[in-house]
């Protein structure tokens, strides 16, 4: 039974960058979230079809950033050092930003999105362009045999039937291989009210209670669990079939299911107090960028992030309040936001001496922000996130 406690309104398709002619035919769903009482999963109420979402435009490449490039980069050198894998697989290969610190001959990948996929096969990687289920696992297991290391980064949560997920890692493992995934970690969620980490891609967002109690039903155990800063708060999770008994269980499983149960993350309740927590976050963010306007001030926002899609149209924050949005990426510039349609130019046209005030659409990069933006603070000019508090930064 999945019990409601949030409602984020109606919302656009997060990846969908729109030209002006396409305003009228965008896809509106209901985000609102709600909690499985008995595997304690949090997921959306009303999901959206993966077609909608990953197909031959979508927005997000995940070699654009630095900070993604040499995480990336570390992540593969750890698991070979770790686990020494002659057969690797990624489950949502995005740009390659993964597979590329690895031969050709060693790792096979799988990306629904055409366009990434067509990055990836043109790079000399073999690239499946499906969905991961169980019949792309017997697919795979029928041309390259089963798998000692599956890899996959912010695609597991967005995955309806996540059984079958789960299932179909089980099928393609070896008996003493390795499944490791990284995902938005919900306690972290709670914890800084970040709750624009709830849109259409996100289908799920992972307790390790919750895994556990998943994963458990399909022959699977959790072995580890990385606590990482990425993405405002991910846990990296490594999973073993039960029957290996070649890898013992680290200390930080009973730690991170230890401190969830703390916070109550097993009650509906302290899903109910976050409710509380969003509503407040809403009230106090438009009201500041309503008092800098009034102010005469110029605001806008940094990053075309599918995070800020989800704040802006739950606000209704639009080119009332803020001017336009800057972003690097090119395939986004000279489009509009999902939904509220702000427009999207490039920092170069856009981040100049006239801004007063900008929203951080990508916090979870502060640091690197901070670094590159270091002129833009000097002469004061001031950055304003709704993490963990509304706040100027």
């Amino acid at each position: 039974v999945k019990k409601n406690f949030l409602d984020l309104g109606t919302q656009p398709i997060t990846n969908a960058f729109l030209t002006e002619d396409k305003f009228d035919d965008e896809y509106f769903y209901n985000l609102s979230l709600g909690m499985d009482e008995d595997t304690k999963l949090v997921s959306l109420m009303e999901t959206v079809k993966p077609e909608l979402m990953f197909n031959d435009v979508y927005a997000h490449r995940a070699s654009m950033s630095e900070t993604m490039r040499n995480s990336f980069k570390e992540v593969a050198e750890s698991l070979v050092k770790q686990f020494m894998p002659m057969k690797v697989l990624e489950v949502g290969s995005n740009d390659g930003v993964f597979i590329r610190n690895f031969s050709k001959e060693a790792i096979v990948a799988i990306e629904p999105c055409e366009n990434l996929a067509d990055i990836t096969s043109a790079m000399g990687y073999k690239t499946y362009c499906d969905f991961w289920d169980i019949s792309t696992a017997h697919m795979i297991v029928s041309n390259h045999g089963e798998m000692d290391l599956i890899y996959s980064a912010n695609t597991i949560s967005h995955i309806e039937n996540i059984v079958e997920v789960f299932k179909a890692v089980d099928f393609s493992l070896s008996d003493e291989g390795v499944f490791v995934f990284e995902d938005p970690s919900l306690y972290s969620v709670l914890n800084n009210t970040s709750y624009d980490q709830f849109y259409d891609e996100h289908v799920h967002l992972f307790s390790v209670i919750g895994l556990i109690n998943l994963l458990n039903d399909c022959g699977l155990e959790i072995f580890k669990v990385d606590s990482l800063t990425t993405h405002g708060g991910s846990n990296r999770v490594y999973v073993k079939k039960k029957n290996n008994k070649s890898l013992s269980i680290d200390d930080s499983v009973d730690q991170n299911v230890q401190k969830e149960s703390v916070y109550g993350m097993n009650d509906i309740f302290v899903y109910e107090q976050f409710a509380n927590r969003v509503k407040e976050s809403k009230v106090q963010l438009v009201e500041l960028l309503n008092r800098f306007k009034n102010d005469g001030k110029k605001i806008i926002s940094y990053g075309a992030t599918y995070k800020s899609a989800t704040i802006f149209n739950y606000c209704r924050i639009g080119v009332d309040l803020i001017d336009y949005i800057v972003d690097t990426t090119v395939n986004k510039q000279g489009k509009f936001s999902p939904g509220m349609h702000i427009p999207i130019i490039s920092p170069e046209e856009g981040f100049d001496g006239s801004v007063d005030y900008a929203f951080l659409g990508a916090w979870n990069f502060t640091k690197e922000i901070m670094k590159k933006e270091r002129s833009y603070i000097d002469r004061g000019g001031k950055f304003v996130t709704h993490v963990p508090s509304v706040r100027l930064i």
